[in-house]
């Protein structure tokens, strides 16, 4: 129940429509309880990040309007009093509209400004639904409009996701990655293309390719946060700033950037600010760009779990729970798995995000509650999916030494490593003869004429993974043709 509120029924409330009934043990008004009748569309609600966000906006707003004179101080403070209870989420249960609304965001907007109005009416012992003496649009929005302080709202909630969150769980599982390299530096494989055998490297070499993809993809993610941190305030209907004061928007940004420890400033540019949502159409692709080394990351790590007994099985998967309802003892790369859909999603909700951000006609964006449903939802499962991958199949995954000794063996490919002695095309038929007669790659050699000096100073596995180091050459000339 809602901080204070007993009893039960409903009461009156108001606006330029007309009256309507609302529950008398909720906070909101007219316009939000117009909205979940007129809504009432499936189950997705506007994360909450966003109405928090809006706490930072109504609190900076009523500081600056109240420094200025606009407010009498009392009725500034006793807003940000409240607004700092939307910013630490007790007031969530008072924020149930849909994601699908108005374009625009507006019915969040009033459905702020209402619950700010009614509790603030509330703690000066006030009749809540009079709008006295705190008024939801006259004093709660005042120097603001829903077209610029939603697509603000979007731009907090999303930059404090993206950086508390989604950067933050994506560092943790690069430093795994990077610890698993250094610990199998020296481990050699033999390597895969077309999903075929090729040539060796060591076990640190590939999972040093996920490290560095993951860093890439967080490079790149971080860079479009300067985007997000111009905001739209002070733009107010379709960026002229009609109703706003001088300096409204730049004043307004700035304590915002104070109250969330961000550089956050007013947007340059309003008309673009509030006609796209390009910033975030960047932000969502870079969260879908970090999904594919991650999709890559976790598909590997499910074929070289594959076995135990026929399939891959280079590595050995922590198991987490029963794989098979009917078959005793399996166990599944669940983790992997999880972490494939949950990519497939992000990348769904990718498109979703860049044909709304598309939809941006004249002076305003109004496909604005998908987009950054979207943006959050990828963040979220995308954040929480990398911690779990991390924790329960990074950090536990071992090597089957054997079957990496056994490969190495077995490996046709190293005779990539005679081509420049031997000639590519004796290479070649050294590489079918052991194949066709189930022979070792050295025995092939040694029956096609190689001797077995020249053989082992040539192909030695742990050479190979390093042979800008170690060197291929042999001393030996090329065996003259004919």
């Amino acid at each position: 129940m809602p901080i204070g509120l007993t009893g039960s029924g409903t009461r009156t409330e108001t606006d330029s429509i007309g009256e309507i009934e609302v529950p008398a043990d909720h906070y909101w008004g007219a316009q939000t309880q117009r909205s979940l009748i007129h809504f009432d569309i499936g189950d997705d609600r506007m994360p909450k990040e966003v109405y928090h966000a809006y706490g930072y906006i109504k609190k900076a707003a009523a500081i600056v309007n109240g420094a200025a004179g606009r407010l009498p101080r009392w009725k500034a403070d006793l807003i940000a009093r409240v607004a700092d209870e939307v910013i630490r989420g007790d007031l969530d249960a008072e924020f149930p509209l849909y994601v699908w609304q108005t374009g625009s965001g507006t019915q969040s907007n009033m459905n702020v400004n209402e619950v700010i109005s009614n509790r603030a009416i509330q703690l000066v012992g006030g009749e809540l639904g009079s709008k006295h003496p705190v008024h939801p649009n006259d004093h709660v929005n005042m120097g603001q409009s829903s077209n610029d302080t939603f697509v603000t709202a979007m731009h907090i909630a999303a930059v404090q996701m993206i950086e508390t969150r989604l950067l933050a769980a994506s560092g943790r599982l690069r430093d795994a990655a990077e610890t698993k390299s250094r610990e199998w530096e020296n481990v050699v494989k033999i390597g895969r293309t077309h999903l075929e055998d090729a040539t060796p490297l060591t076990v640190g070499q590939e999972w040093s390719g996920y490290a560095a993809q993951l860093a890439d993809a967080i490079d790149h993610l971080s860079g479009t946060l300067p985007g997000l941190y111009r905001l739209a305030i002070g733009g107010t209907a379709v960026g002229t700033g009609l109703n706003a004061p001088p300096g409204f928007g730049d004043e307004v940004a700035a304590r915002i950037a104070d109250l969330t420890g961000r550089p956050f400033v007013s947007a340059a540019n309003k008309f673009a600010a509030q006609a796209s949502c390009d910033a975030l159409v960047r932000a969502s692709a870079a969260v879908r760009a970090l999904a594919v080394p991650l999709f890559k990351f976790a598909n590997d790590m499910r074929w070289l779990g594959s076995g135990p007994r026929t399939g891959l099985h280079e590595l050995i998967l922590p198991a987490n729970e029963p794989g098979s309802s009917i078959m005793p003892g399996k166990v599944n790369p669940t983790q992997a798995e999880a972490m494939l859909m949950v990519a497939v999603q992000v990348m769904g909700n990718d498109t979703a995000v860049s044909l709304a951000g598309a939809e941006g006609n004249f002076e305003l964006n109004a496909f604005r509650p998908i987009i950054i449903d979207n943006v959050l939802h990828s963040v979220r499962i995308l954040s929480d999916m990398i911690d779990h991958f991390r924790t329960y199949l990074v950090e536990g995954v071992r090597l089957d030494t054997a079957k990496l000794k056994d490969n190495i063996d077995r490996s046709i490919m190293m005779v990539t490593a005679l081509s420049p002695v031997v000639g590519y095309d004796k290479a070649a038929r050294i590489a079918h003869r052991a194949l066709d007669e189930d022979l070792t790659l050295r025995d092939a050699a040694l029956r096609s004429g190689v001797s077995e000096h020249l053989y082992d100073q040539i192909v030695i596995a742990e050479r190979l993974t390093r042979p800008g180091v170690a060197g291929q050459d042999s001393g030996h000339e090329p065996p003259k043709k004919g």
